[in-house]
């Protein structure tokens, strides 16, 4: 029997999905790089982390965004992990934009990460349109 044409909509909904999916995983696995070190955060953020709880914090959060982009990369290729996936997508992402935001300013490194923020919102968005829109159907 021939796949119908609403399964191969089905399909291409949810390779849509997955890419969009693995862009927000590659935008949170960026950070990761810090735990290697000050040098590394500096070039990511522009900021000194000379302190030494700083840069435990900081070194702690590459870790946990390391975390974040692997699990997002692991929902997109397993569609019943998608709700939860564009959840804590969603928390990370608006978080640090209503931050960003609601701050007097930042320099150009936090300009570059609200940037990355907006481009991972606005897959996050497609993501659960196509998702959501496609189960409403």
């Amino acid at each position: 029997m021939a796949p119908s044409c609403l399964d191969s909509h089905t399909g291409a909904m949810q390779k849509a999905v997955s890419a969009l999916l693995a862009i927000v995983a590659v935008i949170h696995l960026l950070p990761l790089a810090g735990v290697l070190g000050p040098q590394k955060l500096q070039s990511l953020y522009g900021l000194s982390f000379d302190e030494p709880n700083l840069l435990i914090l900081m070194r702690h959060r590459a870790v946990l965004f390391g975390l974040l982009g692997a699990f997002l990369l692991w929902a997109a290729w397993r569609p019943a992990l998608v709700p939860l996936a564009l959840a804590a997508g969603f928390v990370s992402v608006l978080s640090f934009l209503g931050f960003a935001l609601a701050s007097d300013g930042y320099n150009a490194g936090i300009a570059r990460v609200v940037m990355a923020d907006w481009a991972a919102l606005a897959c996050l968005v497609a993501a659960a349109v196509l998702r959501y829109g496609a189960a409403a159907r």
